[in-house]
């Protein structure tokens, strides 16, 4: 602009004014002259360098107003360059995203192409198996022609037979559509199951745009169009065999009840109204539970030899006792005045495992209830089954969530008792204090405990069958109790076979099986829990009834002790009915087992939920509350002690106090050490002047960190000539583990001890943690500051929200710091350890002392 400006302002040359036929002028001297643009533009960028120079300079300015120091001239300019470090790394990550954006395949392909993925890309934990939706779209044709004709040939015929009034009964109408299942995911268990089986885990999704009508006499139409089924399937292919089919049995069930949605058509419109709607919704899903859910499960033998009731019906893997004690921190849902005020919560807890569901009382006008209250579940399937809790506020209308809670099982099975707060989830706050023990089934007579109120043991009943039931009471000789029963009743007689369901009583609680119609030798093959207070003095009590002839067709009384004696605690026969035919028989098995609260495995004593804490809960309590003394000596090495004792007391280190000398306590004032579970590295005496060591430099590692924890090189501190080779810089507990439910890796840092002496008072402690290669602000983690100490005990947890593929691929970079001040000349490296996490069985997790050196390796 000013070229072209000063360009128009020039006085013509002298050929144009020889054109105009005057002589030649001498040219004046050249000025330069600036347009008013030009001028303007110039103004501008004064005015912003002047306003940019006040504003940096105006901080330091203040400074020197207020008399600070130095120092928060520098912290200022950190926190400066620390905020345009991170926004230009903000748009590089932007840059990036457009150009993958922009070029997705070419970045990909360019990135993989010269690597060699891990298997868990090509083998996820939860396969897609797309090969299979192909293979069900192709065929699903052929199977609604079999289910039709099924229907047709084997259903009309049954519902005919039910009743008098369905005689007329018919399909106008069964066209399964073109929508077929889809199977979304298969995941496949390897560990802890049995080796003689396979178990897939199979999530069912089925939209389909089926039509079924059906009709009674043309009067009577009604029908389905359209439903919705989700839910996981599992798939047990058991025993395997070394002959073919290798496959004795398939056993499917659903773990939990499916998610059904039927749109009904004719006469079943009536169900599609409010409040009728949930009500036939429930009643078929109860209806399929009854068939198809834990307990229940449906087998398909393969081979005659083996016995699919054992598959049908095995044995729980055990019960688990919940006792909900208190919740605290709860959030009020409960306001006046349209929100202005808040009251507080009327809070109760809903506890479901599988189809086995309790409901607490309600605690009215507390957000810090205390229940005390203890639910029983029997656990079928682990892995599979998980203790859900849902926290509701009552209201008249509709009760307000507080929060939910799941927890899996198999952590329980592990630490036997879990006592712990747990945080509520899909809420502000809030904290639900449990108590969960895990109590085994053993077929032990010694393990029986006396009653307390509580159940000792589990006696579970597998209803096979019944032979030869009388039509009515006249039918069997001894018809003193039938008589009894019916001396004011009227007896109708029928020349049909009964439809008989059977009674089941244990004290004061009754189960009830299904009904077999028009049969005199019904097979129900169902399966039924009852706990247990006193083996010795309670009784199986059974009847077998029918309800529209009002009376029994048969009872059995079997006395529960009596099952103390048999084999393995089971009787598996056909037994004698009373007050029935003299041929009449039903068959059962009764298998009794003692609930016992198992110790521990040594070996996955901190792999469970209690792999958070410094141990598991203990069992029992120790005898006596103070340990016993002995002599010690600072310069021996401790030795690991293996008693059942220390595995249910986690260890907790003595502090020691740095000191030139031994000193030996008088025995009345010794201590009994206690060790760790795991290896500890040898001790070694602190020396009092450790700030006239000298560090080795920092490693490469931690020069490319943002925040490394490399050592300071300061000369005033550390001379020269001398290093920490040889001298142990402490050590840090720490307990590791990935819990899979929530996708997270947690970290509690227990403790540390015999940490590097900064000043005359010790040091200030803290501990700092990366996941790398992350060493971003926001994933650093860092424990409060313990004062004057080199014993720090911290007992803080940390979790890193990662996948449970790209934990593997990690290290855990943990660093103990001294919290010095900004000026000060001591030590703020204490030690650090780097945790290669790819060598580690995170599932089951580990609880370890960790030597601290300068670079984090451990020292040859």
């Amino acid at each position: 602009m000013g070229e072209q400006g000063r360009a128009a302002n020039r006085d013509p040359g002298p050929q144009r004014r020889q054109q105009r036929g005057g002589t030649p002028e001498p040219e004046p001297s050249q000025e330069k002259e600036f347009s008013p643009t030009a001028v303007n533009l110039l103004l501008l960028e004064m005015m912003s360098y002047l306003c940019r120079a006040v504003f940096y300079l105006i901080p330091v300015y203040l400074c020197g107003y207020l008399g600070l120091g130095v120092s928060w001239v520098l912290l200022g300019l950190l926190l400066w360059m620390w905020f345009k470090k991170n926004k230009g790394s903000k748009l590089n990550r932007l840059t990036a995203a457009y150009e993958l954006l922009e070029q997705e395949k070419e970045t990909i392909c360019k990135q993989i192409g010269s690597q060699h993925l891990p298997a868990w890309v090509h083998y996820p934990d939860v396969e897609r198996v797309e090969w299979l939706n192909k293979i069900l779209a192709q065929a699903w044709p052929y199977f609604g022609r079999y289910v039709e004709k099924l229907l047709q040939e084997k259903i009309v015929p049954i519902i005919r037979a039910s009743n008098m009034h369905l005689s007329a009964f018919t399909f106008t109408k069964i066209d399964f559509g073109q929508n077929c299942p889809k199977v979304n995911g298969i995941k496949a268990y390897t560990k802890e199951i049995d080796k003689r089986e396979v178990m897939l885990d199979v999530q069912i999704s089925y939209i389909g745009n089926c039509e079924i009508n059906a009709e009674v006499k043309k009067l009577c139409k009604a029908g389905v169009k359209g439903m919705q089924i989700h839910g996981t399937l599992r798939v047990v292919l058991a025993p395997l065999l070394a002959e073919a089919p290798f496959v004795g049995a398939v056993t499917m069930f659903f773990i939990q009840k499916p998610h059904l949605d039927i749109n009904w058509t004719g006469l079943t419109n009536i169900l599609e109204v409010p409040g009728l709607s949930d009500m036939s919704d429930t009643m078929l899903v109860d209806l399929i539970a009854s068939r198809l859910v834990l307990p229940n499960r449906f087998s398909f033998p393969l081979m005659s030899q083996v016995n699919v009731a054992q598959l049908r019906f095995p044995l729980p893997h055990g019960v688990l006792k919940v006792h909900l004690i208190a919740a605290e921190k709860l959030v009020p849902k409960d306001t006046y005045l349209r929100g202005i005020i808040k009251g507080k919560s009327d809070p109760y807890a809903v506890a479901r495992v599988g189809n086995q569901k309790y409901r607490s009382k309600t605690i009215k006008e507390n957000l810090n209830p205390v229940w005390n209250e203890r639910f029983e579940f029997v656990v079928h399937e682990v892995p599979g089954q998980d203790l859900e809790m849902d926290f509701y506020d009552e209201d008249p209308d509709k009760d307000d969530f507080l929060g939910s809670l799941v927890i899996c099982l198999s952590g329980v099975r592990t630490d036997r008792v879990v006592d712990e707060w747990f945080p509520l989830s899909d809420i502000e706050s809030g904290q639900v204090h449990l108590k969960l023990e895990w109590q085994s089934l053993l077929a032990n007579p010694d393990k029986l405990c006396e009653a307390n109120g509580e159940a000792t043991a589990m006696v579970i009943v597998y209803l096979d069958s019944a032979s030869n039931l009388p039509k009515h009471h006249f039918e069997y000789s001894n018809s003193e109790y039938g008589a009894r029963k019916m001396k004011n009743s009227y007896i109708k007689k029928s020349d049909n076979d009964p439809n008989s369901y059977v009674l089941l009583c244990v004290g004061n609680k009754s189960m009830k099986s299904k009904v077999c119609c028009t049969s005199k030798d019904p097979v129900w093959e169902e399966a039924f829990a009852f706990f247990i207070q006193n083996v010795h003095s309670q009784h199986l009590h059974i009847e077998i009834k029918d309800d529209e002839r009002q009376c029994a067709l048969g009872m059995l009384n079997v006395p529960l002790h009596r099952l103390l004696k048999d084999t393995d605690m089971t009787l598996d026969q056909r037994f004698q009915l009373e007050n029935s035919g003299p041929n009449s028989f039903i068959k059962m098995k009764i298998v009794l087992r003692v609930l016992c609260i198992e110790e521990p495995d040594s070996d996955s004593i901190y792999t469970g939920i209690n792999a958070l804490k410094r141990g598991p809960v203990p069992l029992r309590k120790p005898k006596n509350d103070k340990h016993q003394t002995k002599p010690q000596n600072a310069k021996q090495t401790p030795k690991t002690s293996t008693s059942s004792e220390d595995f249910l007391a986690p260890p907790v280190p003595q502090p020691v106090k740095p000191s030139s000398s031994v000193i030996e306590k008088p025995a009345s004032e010794k201590v009994t050490e206690t060790k760790p579970l795991t290896h500890s590295f040898p001790r070694t005496p602190l020396t009092p002047n450790l700030r006239h060591l000298k560090v080795m430099g920092p490693s490469m590692a931690s020069l490319n960190s943002f925040a490394s924890s490399c050592f300071d090189h300061n000369e005033e501190d550390i001379p020269n000539g001398i290093n920490l080779e040889g001298v142990s810089m402490g050590e840090i507990q720490l307990t590791v583990r990935y819990a899979s439910l929530r996708q997270c890796l947690i970290v509690v840092v227990n403790c540390c001890r015999n940490l590097l002496q900064c000043s005359n008072s010790g040091a200030d402690p803290y501990v700092r943690m990366y996941l790398l290669p992350d060493r971003t602000w926001p994933g650093r983690k860092k424990t409060t500051v313990k004062r004057k100490t080199l014993n720090p005990q911290y007992e803080e947890k940390f979790e890193f929200f990662v996948s449970e593929e790209d934990v593997k691929r990690r290290t855990l970079d943990v660093a103990v710091k001294n919290n010095r001040s900004f000026v000060s000349q001591q030590r703020k490296e204490l030690g650090k350890v780097l945790i290669d996490l790819s060598k580690e069985d995170l599932a089951k997790g580990f609880f370890q002392w960790f030597e601290l050196t300068a670079n984090g390796q451990p020292r040859s």
